[in-house]
């Protein structure tokens, strides 16, 4: 814990590949925006069976073309070893050297047919003995553990496996318990990972979405705040004002605890974060 208050803060933020013109448009407004914060990097997500392959791979482009750094997802859900070499070597060719290794998630009612991998610790494994130390491999960990997790206990041992097998970071799941991630910080720790594990931020701007996302993720919203935000109804300001409270005494509580930066979850909106990060004096 003390090596890591003392180690430099990182931040970064997260998009999802845009749909049309439009999305593309303002992701690039938004880009412009968050970059005036310097973050370190900005990652893009990856979506199941393919579903944003291409998506992820033009806006990681663009966005380093606006002159920052971008980190895709990398799923191994469904691809082969070849698949993910062809893939390294695109994301070469653009002078990308950071990714974001990751299992994905399973195709929903559909059996998991081919692919070379079944956990990110393959995948990670495989990039590592075919590119030695060239990229920088982000991976992913959960303070409230992965839905799919028979028990905290082989959670927490499933992360540490991914840390083994190379990455040399990780960013959490979104929560609002800060217990949860202090305590997943120090279990870890005692299995010997050693790497920064930068808390994941999701502000609160819309609460229907937010309890949708968490549902599906596992993320769990404290009885008190999601009681307040149903109080709130249809009041969309008062929501905001109330999940922009709440973030930034989130974020505030981490910082001031030694956690090694924040990755906020964007939802290609710049407005929330900047407001956050105003508040932290950031």
């Amino acid at each position: 814990m003390d090596s890591r208050k003392k180690s430099a803060r990182n931040f970064s933020f997260e998009f999802f590949p845009p749909r049309n013109d439009d999305g593309r448009a303002k992701l690039r407004e938004t880009v412009e925006q968050l970059a005036q914060l310097g973050p370190k990097f900005f990652s893009v997500t990856f979506g199941a069976g393919g579903s944003t392959r291409e998506g992820t791979y033009e806006t990681v482009k663009n966005i380093q073309a606006q002159g920052q750094q971008a980190a895709p997802h990398i799923s191994c859900i469904g691809t082969t070893r070849a698949d993910i070499l062809k893939l390294l070597d695109a994301y070469r060719q653009l002078g990308i050297r950071h990714l974001v290794a990751l299992r994905g998630d399973l195709p929903k009612d559909v059996p998991q047919t081919g692919g070379d991998f079944h956990f990110a610790n393959e995948l990670i494994s495989f990039i590592r003995a075919e590119t030695g130390k060239e990229f920088f491999l982000e991976v992913a960990a959960y303070p409230e553990f992965h839905p799919e997790s028979p028990s905290p206990e082989s959670d927490v041992r499933h992360f540490a496996n991914k840390v083994r097998a190379g990455a040399n970071s990780a960013m959490t799941q979104y929560f609002f318990n800060v217990d949860a991630y202090w305590r997943f910080v120090e279990e870890a720790s005692a299995l010997g990972v050693s790497v920064p594990i930068v808390p994941g931020i999701m502000p609160i701007s819309n609460y229907k979405q937010l309890a949708k996302f968490s549902d599906a993720c596992g993320a769990e919203i404290p009885r008190w705040i999601r009681r307040r935000l149903e109080g709130f109804g249809d009041d969309l300001d008062s929501i905001r004002a109330f999940g922009l409270d709440v973030t930034t005494d989130l974020c505030d509580k981490l910082l001031e605890g030694g956690a090694p930066g924040l990755h906020f979850y964007t939802l290609n909106r710049a407005g929330p974060t900047c407001t956050v990060w105003e508040r932290l004096g950031l």
